[in-house]
């Protein structure tokens, strides 16, 4: 459950310990499950715009600064344009909030997923379930299924890699606490460390200098940057996702947030009914193909 005002923790907290000074006998909970649902109590509702949100009326959703396209437009995230605003729009509909109820809030891509108490009601910043991160956040279901992608300038020894192992000798760059920085060192393995920028934004600037080889983003970033960022730059290709799942992004919440199972059921319900399939057709349409590395 969302962490209650400071006063109804104090009490509960009195009670609790009463509770066990009383009942030395019982037996301990039952971990938690980190998993993408909720650890919350089976007595939370999901009551269409009462939710125990951070503003009592208001959803809190965060995303990091600046906003890039295709997941949001004119880095301005409430204003409904590019997928991800679209998404946190739509999930807020599912819950009862309308447009006016929402409410914007500035986040770091790495603090999101960081232990500690949350400011937000959810996060969201194209942000990668793992089990890792599980152990300081929940996870809604996952709203979208990404690959990982590399990208080169145009004419360079990297723009010609057609595999896995031709990535090998090359300096490769990507955002730190990323999946895409995950990949190049559990799947590509290169012969020298990985350049960890702490925006997006810095990568790309690095790849535009000749600081780095190539750098690896999410494929729909990958043909946003190749077509507005860096017009001489390609896409090299991308990974094929690695175990049995794919890699999906989800939304994120406060460890134990008793929102967890009414967002998880939100996006459930805009993947049933087309909803997201129509978003991502709508605004990440661009980001189809590209070669596989093997």
């Amino acid at each position: 459950m969302h962490p209650a005002p400071r006063v109804l923790r104090r009490a509960v907290a009195a009670a609790t310990i009463a509770l066990l000074a009383t009942a030395v006998g019982c037996a301990p909970q039952p971990d938690d499950k980190a998993s993408g649902g909720s650890s919350s109590s089976a007595g939370t509702t999901c009551a269409k715009g009462k939710l125990a949100t951070q503003t009592s009326g208001k959803l809190t959703i965060a995303t990091d600064e600046p906003a890039y396209e295709p997941w949001f437009k004119d880095d301005k995230p409430a204003n409904g344009e590019g997928f991800e605003s679209a998404v946190a729009y739509a999930v807020a509909k599912q819950l009862g909030y309308d447009k006016s109820a929402v409410v914007w809030q500035s986040v770091p891509f790495n603090k999101a997923f960081a232990p500690g108490v949350k400011t937000f009601d959810f996060d969201i910043n194209q942000v990668s379930i793992s089990t890792e991160r599980k152990k300081a956040v929940d996870f809604s279901s996952g709203y979208y299924d990404v690959r990982q992608a590399v990208i080169a300038l145009k004419g360079s020894k990297a723009a010609k890699a057609t595999s896995i192992a031709d990535l090998k000798g090359l300096k490769l760059g990507a955002q730190v606490g990323t999946t895409s920085l995950n990949y190049i060192s559990d799947v590509v393995k290169p012969s020298q460390e990985a350049a960890a920028y702490s925006k997006n934004d810095q990568a790309i600037s690095a790849l535009k200098n000749g600081q780095v080889d190539a750098i690896v983003t999410d494929l729909p970033t990958a043909f946003y940057v190749t077509a507005a960022q860096v017009t001489n730059a390609r896409i090299v290709g991308q990974f094929e996702n690695q175990g049995g799942t794919p890699e999906q992004f989800g939304l994120v919440l406060d460890k134990g947030s008793g929102l967890t199972s009414c967002v998880t059921s939100a996006v459930d319900a805009l993947r049933k009914d087309g909803t997201l399939a129509k978003l991502e057709k709508q605004w990440l349409s661009d980001a189809v193909d590209a070669p596989v590395l093997k």
